[in-house]
């Protein structure tokens, strides 16, 4: 259950990045309706996960890289921005980092 609410937890993030980058610096009702409800409901999910027995550590290392890596996707396809080589390597060493945390976990 608590890898269940974690991945609840980085989709709601990534729904409230999305609509953070669409809202116009708050400017715009829903977006930023919904970037509000995102972003609570990822900590709501995050405590959630946490409540389930999950070290904040590996939890918050988890959110984070996977949120990184999939906002930067996104961005890149959707939104057309741009990704530097220095960034994708930034990228898989914060995912190597993450799964060196998992993998500590195991022994």
């Amino acid at each position: 259950m608590k890898y269940l609410f974690l991945l609840g937890a980085i989709l709601a993030e990534i729904i409230g990045a999305i609509a953070t980058r669409q809202s116009d610096g708050f400017n715009k009702f829903w977006p930023s309706c919904i970037a509000v409800i995102g972003v609570v409901g990822a900590y709501f999910l995050l405590s959630l996960s946490l409540k389930s027995g999950m070290p904040i550590g590996v939890a918050y290392g988890i959110w984070a890289a996977l949120g990184i890596t999939i906002l930067a996707i996104i961005g890149v396809f959707f939104f057309k921005e741009p990704l530097s080589f220095i960034q994708i390597i930034g990228i898989i060493m914060i995912v190597g980092g993450v799964l060196a945390l998992e993998l500590a976990k195991a022994e």
